[in-house]
């Protein structure tokens, strides 16, 4: 018998139901993105502005809240290709090395005469010694503080190469650690780029990798490319340096020491410790804020350790300068009035409130480990988005109407069961994509109106199957029971391929081939339940409460 068990009736209604609730808030875009939007402002810790309250008013609480990402192609944002410069980490890798070669051959003086650094390449490391007859001994207390390289790529290798050219020894990194440098030089500048695009509230940015060292990065919403580079192109390495003394130009005599400018006074230079007091990677937070005088400035708190550095120092110099440096610029170089204990203070400068937002935002996220240089710039305006939009909902519409009238013309009745189906999967598939937060891109667009012209092919199968019941002169609850269990095969056997492909799709791909993967994949997902349940739950009750002898399909 034809029958439709209560539970499973109840299932499908819920699922149908929930499937149009959570399609909702994407029929009020702007207003649930405001309401959205206010909420995380206020629980990031802003202040409530009549402005945010009415945004939250518009949407209210008790009703799901989740969108559609939209994305580059959709939006609008800003489209970026930089190259990491992993070379100069090499520089950093040979300076943190000197202290210690230096310690080492002190230990070998008797040996080795007199030690002194030569300054060339910076990626390569040269000492003279003043008695050539030590350089076996020399060579071998450095070759001892090189370390094994912890890549596979890399096994037996160590990282230093240290070799003697005539009375100098040479260290320079090797071809193994150079490659493992690179490796961690673009994992961290992924994380860090992705850390600060976060920070700022950015949904769905596209954050990948290209090739050796570059990286892509694609922002939807936000207003410019420069905008977004003014986030993510400074080094934004902070460090706290003694004042040696202030001097008038760059090339002053220091050796030993750096020399860098003043970022707000024009002409002025200072010499600096090169030894850091203290660096931005001991900063645990970093928040925009006002000075005594009202104008912008950044506060920030150390970690601990770099807390107790801090303190000791500004105790024990009072009354000296001590600058604070970013990106080999000095930021500003107070006057140590008194200790500074508990790790916390404040970086005061010409700061515009917006210039010490961002600086906060980078503090917090981090110092990328190298400089990056922009190959591709492109701002893509919302026009376009919005260009994209309107036509992806031609495309939904005109594909829709059509496949409902030739429905409704070729199978009457069931036709019109199909064609409500129909727009229940395609609420079905909006829910899915709001809920995971699946970004919608146009191939994702591509991907719906491919979905809307197969869905019904599963329809199709039963009802041509029915058809085939009602001439062998089977009964109509016979001929519907039999269409639906003989089509099943047919519909999970072509869908399974289907499925498969997307999947291969995603896996392999990237970018707009996963947004057309993603919404390919959840459209044979919802279209194979509506054509199994849905239709059949509407084909069943029709026939309880009219009970043809007849029907035409």
């Amino acid at each position: 018998m034809l029958r439709y068990p209560a539970w499973k009736t109840t299932l499908v209604l819920l699922v149908c139901l929930a499937g149009i609730v959570f399609t909702l808030p994407n029929g009020f875009y702007s207003r649930v993105e405001q309401a959205n939007d206010a909420r995380a402002a206020i629980e990031a810790g802003a202040a409530p502005t009549p402005e945010m309250e009415a945004a939250m008013a518009a949407w209210p609480d008790f009703l799901p809240s989740a969108l559609v990402n939209l994305g580059l192609d959709l939006r609008g944002g800003a489209h970026l290709l930089v190259e990491v410069k992993v070379e100069d980490v090499y520089a950093d890798r040979i300076e943190g090395l000197w202290p210690e070669v230096r310690d080492a051959l002190r230990d070998l003086r008797e040996q080795v005469g007199t030690i002194r650094r030569i300054e060339t390449d910076p990626t390569e490391l040269r000492i003279r010694l003043g008695d050539q007859a030590g350089m076996q001994a020399a060579l071998t207390a450095v070759q001892g503080l090189t370390q094994p390289v912890a890549t596979l790529t890399g096994v037996g290798a160590r990282d230093f190469d240290v070799r003697a050219e005539g009375d100098q020894i040479v260290v320079t990194l090797s071809e193994a650690e150079r490659i493992a440098t690179d490796d961690r030089t673009m994992a961290q500048s992924l994380e860090i780029i992705r850390r600060r695009v976060d920070e700022t509230g950015t949904r769905e940015p596209t954050i990948q990798r290209q090739g050796a060292d570059r990286i892509l990065v694609q922002v939807p919403g936000i207003g410019s490319a420069q905008e977004l580079l003014d986030i993510i192109g400074q080094t934004a390495q902070l460090t706290f340096h003694e004042v040696v003394r202030r001097a008038s130009s760059a090339d002053e005599p220091a050796p030993g020491n750096y020399v860098y400018p003043s970022m707000d006074e024009p002409g002025v230079f200072y010499v600096l410790e090169r030894r850091a007091i203290v660096s931005g990677e001991q900063l645990v937070d970093a928040q925009p804020s006002f000075d005594q005088n009202g104008r912008p400035a950044v506060s920030f708190r150390f970690n601990p350790s770099g807390g107790r550095v801090f303190g000791n120092y500004t105790a024990e110099n009072i009354g000296r300068p001590f600058a604070i440096v970013l990106d080999e610029e000095v930021i500003s170089a107070p006057v140590i009035q008194s200790a500074i204990p508990g790790g916390s203070g404040i970086i005061t400068g010409n700061f515009s409130v917006e210039e010490s937002t961002r600086l906060a935002i980078l503090l917090r996220a981090g110092a990328l480990p190298a400089e990056i240089e922009v190959l591709e710039q492109r701002t893509i305006g919302p026009e376009l988005g919005q260009d994209s939009i309107e036509a992806g909902e031609i495309a939904c519409l005109v594909a829709f109407a059509a496949v409902m009238v030739f429905m409704w013309l070729s199978y009457g009745l069931f036709g019109l069961f199909a064609n409500i189906a129909l727009i229940v999967n395609v609420c079905l598939i909006l829910a899915l994509l709001s809920t995971i937060g699946a970004t919608l891109t146009l191939p994702g667009i591509a991907g719906i109106v491919l979905t809307i012209g197969m869905a019904v092919d599963a329809n199709v199968l039963v009802f041509e199957r029915i058809r085939e019941e009602l001439r062998t002169g089977k009964g109509v609850a016979r001929a519907i029971e039999q269409g639906y269990d003989k089509a099943l095969s047919a519909i999970t056997d072509s869908n399974i391929t289907t499925f498969l492909i997307a999947v291969i799709l995603y896996a392999m791909g990237s970018g707009p081939v996963r947004g057309f993967a993603v919404t390919l994949a959840l459209g044979i997902l919802t279209s194979v339940f509506c054509a199994i349940f849905v239709t059949r739950l509407m084909v069943v009750t029709w026939y309880d409460r009219r009970r043809p002898k007849t029907i035409e399909v």
